[in-house]
């Protein structure tokens, strides 16, 4: 959910402090990184999946704060809708079997909030958009009780001064008008992070930005939205629009969207927060009692609080994050590369086979004797995400070498071989990289990812005479208890 903040409504005064200790938190930043004063020593992943709540009836359910009472973990929090939560996998080591013993202990987290959650009348469901919420979901009591929502749903129209159109092209395309940043709240994800030392950030994020074209394609699962087929991965719009502080007038002058691919190639982690506070206005201007100076100049590592609370505001698909873990009751500082480009869903061992892809080919092309961004223009890199994100499979991908190609082919021929050997280099357990990657595999090989799914099943179910509401509450029921089997979306039935 991001940190809470202690008011809604901010002053002139407010905004003059937080502009100077966040340009100041960014000195003490560079001067950390020329120090190389982080933790990088035993690199660590992580993972958050952001959940969808539904009734019997598999419409959304608006009740997270009686889901989470009753969960009762503090791995599962709140999230922006009140049909929302998100849980957090505690960071751990590639190595070995981990990844395997991880898919046990994530199914059987899982497993237990949604017994849990069915005691006060909720099921949960991990996709990228609920594909049965409707425009009367989002009038009244969609957002979670938080001062944080608050805050941003108010910045965020103050800065605009007018309502948010959302236009989406598709094959129904979508024209409506949000009086707040409650369609934003549709939009649920797996963001994988990866613990990285400062010298290799760039490298990393560079092939995180060239990867995310293909990691799409394979992963689209959001076809739908307020009942019209959309995008492959409508979600990515749909984020896009809905928090888009700019008014038409800032958008003809070239202002750059808080939702952003990027637009250069990186040397430095610096570069990302460096463009964070040239291009993006505040939009939670809470001032700390911290001096990052200070506290670095007597020992102490410090919080950056005003830094890290502005970088959480600007939504890039692959994004930076400071933070100090405690150890023994020593703060130790690291630098962690959030990859934010993957839908929810649809079963625990595709999210799974998806970050063992994400991880094993991002390794090898950072690590790459040539790297491959050398020979690929960013325009191109951004291009294949947008093409990925509205058609899926069916995208055509630029790639050095092989010029355009379809996502099967590019994932067969080229970045399995690439996945393998990276999760090699990781010292990840054979049997571990043949399961996961095999699910990568069979859905390349089908060209069936949670986005045709849901569209050839919906299709099938009107045909068969349901009214398209009526279909899409079936596809859902029938897609939650393939969700339960756990079994890999390419091998499901209608």
């Amino acid at each position: 959910m991001g940190e809470e903040v202690k008011r809604t409504t901010y002053s002139r005064a407010h905004r003059r402090e937080y502009r100077r200790k966040v340009r100041l938190c960014l000195d003490v930043l560079e001067t950390m990184l020329a120090r190389s004063r982080f933790d990088s020593d035993r690199p660590l992943t992580g993972m958050e999946i952001e959940c969808n709540l539904v009734d019997a009836d598999y419409r959304p359910a608006m009740s997270n704060r009686y889901v989470l009472d009753a969960i009762a973990d503090p791995a599962y929090q709140s999230e922006l809708g009140s049909y929302n939560i998100e849980f957090n996998v505690p960071p751990r080591a590639l190595a070995g079997p981990s990844a395997s013993n991880l898919e046990a202990e994530v199914r059987a987290s899982l497993n237990d909030a949604e017994n849990k959650a069915g005691l006060v009348g909720a099921h949960i469901v991990m996709i990228g958009i609920l594909p049965t919420l409707m425009p009367e979901h989002l009038r009244d009591n969609w957002m979670s009780e938080s001062r944080r929502y608050a805050a941003l749903n108010d910045s965020i129209f103050n800065a605009r001064g007018e309502d948010i159109p959302i236009n989406i092209s598709g094959p129904e395309p979508l024209s409506w008008s949000a009086g707040s940043i409650a369609p934003e709240s549709a939009c649920t994800s797996m963001q994988l992070h990866l613990q990285l030392a400062p010298e290799e950030f760039a490298a990393n994020w560079n092939a995180a930005q060239l990867l995310a074209g293909p990691q799409l394609a394979l992963a689209a699962n959001s076809p739908y939205f307020f009942g019209h087929q959309l995008w492959a991965e409508t979600r990515i719009e749909l984020f896009a629009q809905s928090t888009d502080t700019r008014p038409e007038e800032l958008k003809v002058r070239g202002v750059r969207p808080r939702v952003w691919f990027g637009e250069r190639w990186i040397t430095s982690v610096l570069d990302l927060y460096r463009e964070n506070i040239r291009y993006f206005p505040p939009l939670l201007p809470e001032v700390s009692g911290e001096d990052p100076a200070a506290e670095l100049a007597a020992g102490r590592v410090p919080q950056l609080s005003e830094l890290r609370l502005h970088n959480g505001t600007v939504y890039r698909w692959n994004r930076p994050v400071y933070d100090v873990s405690e150890t023994d009751g020593v703060g130790r500082p690291h630098l962690r590369l959030e990859n934010r480009v993957l839908p929810a869903g649809p079963t625990v061992i595709d999210m799974l086979a998806n970050s063992a892809f994400y991880y094993g080919v991002l390794t090898s092309l950072s690590e790459a004797e040539h790297p491959l961004w050398h020979d690929m223009s960013f325009a191109a890199a951004q291009a294949n995400f947008l093409d990925a994100a509205r058609r899926g499979m069916d995208a055509r991908l630029h790639w050095p070498g092989l010029g355009e190609v379809t996502p099967s082919r590019l994932v067969l021929d080229t970045l399995l071989p690439l996945a393998h050997e990276g999760l090699r280099h990781w010292g990840v357990d054979a049997g571990v990289r043949d399961r996961f990657l095999g699910v990568i595999e069979g859905r390349a090989g089908t060209g069936r990812n949670g986005a045709t799914w849901q569209v050839s099943t919906v299709r099938a179910l009107q045909e068969s005479g349901m009214t398209r509401p009526a279909a899409l509450a079936e596809m859902l029921r029938r897609y939650c208890a393939h969700m339960h089997s756990n079994e890999p979306v390419h091998t499901w039935d209608s």
